[in-house]
């Protein structure tokens, strides 16, 4: 062209007719995981009975930019995904008494000019695309095309509160996907210690990291949340996703981990290895606390007990402990008083919240229906205990300051009691030697 720039393919009517001829048809199958379908018709029936005569508005939300015009990966918004079992980026589903209509992006297919031309939605782009039919097919319910939809509906107030507050409690098929991914977690943990070595080496903190992401990427979603690795003085720091650091073979690592399954349902659990393979006496004396502070959790967790009652349980084990050993200011049971907390320095969080499709999930419910109810069977949790010397603390003695311990379970609230879905990990000092020797061999 005379200015020098390349044709602009889409005002090139030559281009345009051929590449529109001569393609075959892919296999455009939507990507539905077995029974979401199923369960999220019930929980449409469970959403009208809590808001009946109500249309609500939920949408699936679009990937938020990273940079310029580079995206991160698309995660579905998880009440969307609650109520219609679809991972459609840009989607909108209006549900009414049940019933639900999908309004998708339609793709852009062989003949359509964003065939080539839409970054988003063209199939050269973005690869073979279901049709609206073939998504109402899989999913059960009426699809249009996201250009008809108009929203019309009264915003409904209290839905965020509403949905988290019904995602409480897990049907069967949600259990078995939590089955799933703590199984698939547990997996990623054995993975994660088989690199030990290599990280020692040189590799540190970020290969073990990127060890569980690719885990949980190959057999999962992905990782459910930011993957935690923390070596020695990173350990105390609760979210330490940074991971740039190395590992120390004379300290502990914590690992908090979560495969993200298909479903979009997450697994959260930690354990805290020692890198060596043997705990150091001062090691084994914090973890041993809190092993005895999450067993009490563990116990405090029960159908009709309040949900506090595994916070206060193991809390109050930490605070007696910490007393023992002199580092309280104050008695326990000043301690351990609305007005005290002074234990709280060393275990700043809190030590269990809801699991489910988001990592801490029903986030939006009411305060009564959350930390104030009591536990029903269906509900899944995590206790997680645990203790934080940093480094620079110097309330702690030198032989202490830089050890960090956690111990995180996840738990199905059962009629009789409750079952500790990730009970393959071992949460004892001696047990977790064994295990990180074995992976290691």
């Amino acid at each position: 062209m005379s200015d020098g720039k390349p044709p602009r393919l889409t005002e090139v009517p030559a281009f345009r007719e051929f590449i529109a001829q001569g393609w075959d048809a892919p296999a455009r199958t939507p990507d539905v995981v077995p029974g979401a379908a199923e369960a999220a018709a019930a929980h449409r029936e469970r959403l009208a009975t809590a808001l009946p005569g109500r249309t609500v508005v939920v949408k699936a939300g679009r990937a938020p930019v990273r940079s310029n015009d580079t995206a991160y990966d698309f995660r579905v918004d998880s009440d969307f995904y609650w109520l219609t079992g679809c991972a459609v980026e840009n989607a909108v589903a209006v549900i009414a008494d049940g019933a639900a209509t999908l309004y998708l992006p339609p793709p852009a297919r062989p003949g359509d000019l964003g065939f080539f031309a839409d970054a988003a939605y063209g199939e050269l782009w973005v690869g073979p695309s279901p049709s609206l039919a073939e998504w109402s097919a899989a999913l059960g319910v009426a699809v249009r095309p996201l250009s008809d939809f108009t929203d019309t509906s009264e915003p409904v107030e209290e839905l965020p509160r509403v949905l988290a507050e019904l995602r409480m409690i897990k049907d069967e098929w949600e259990i078995g996907q939590l089955r799933e991914s703590v199984d698939r977690t547990v997996e990623g943990f054995a993975a994660v210690l088989a690199e030990v070595p290599a990280a020692i080496e040189g590799a540190g903190e970020r290969w073990l990291q990127g060890t569980f992401d690719r885990y949980a990427r190959a057999y999962g979603n992905g990782p459910g949340y930011a993957t935690i690795v923390g070596s020695g003085p990173h350990a105390p720091t609760l979210h330490w996703v940074r991971c740039d650091g190395p590992v120390l073979p004379d300290q502990l690592l914590l690992l908090d981990m979560g495969v993200e399954v298909r479903s979009h349902y997450t697994a959260d659990v930690t354990r805290t290895f020692p890198a060596s393979g043997t705990f150091s006496p001062a090691q084994r004396q914090v973890h041993d606390l809190v092993e005895k502070a999450h067993r009490a959790g563990l116990a405090a967790v029960g159908p009709g007990r309040r949900f506090t009652d595994f916070h206060y349980a193991a809390m109050e084990v930490i605070a007696r402990g910490l007393d023992d050993w002199g580092l309280l200011p104050v008695s326990v049971d000043e301690a351990l008083s609305d007005a005290g907390q002074h234990h709280r320095r060393y275990l700043i969080c809190g030590i269990g919240h809801h699991l489910g499709l988001d990592v801490h999930d029903c986030a939006q419910s009411s305060p009564e229906a959350y930390h104030g109810a009591a536990m029903a069977p269906g509900m899944v949790l995590t206790v997680e205990p645990g203790l934080y010397f940093h480094a620079h603390d110097l309330t702690v003695p030198p032989e202490l300051r830089g050890v960090g311990v956690r111990i995180e379970d996840d738990l199905l609230v059962t009629p009789a009691g409750a079952e500790i879905l990730s009970d393959a990990l071992p949460i004892d000092a001696s047990g977790l030697e064994r295990w990180a020797k074995e992976s290691t061999a």
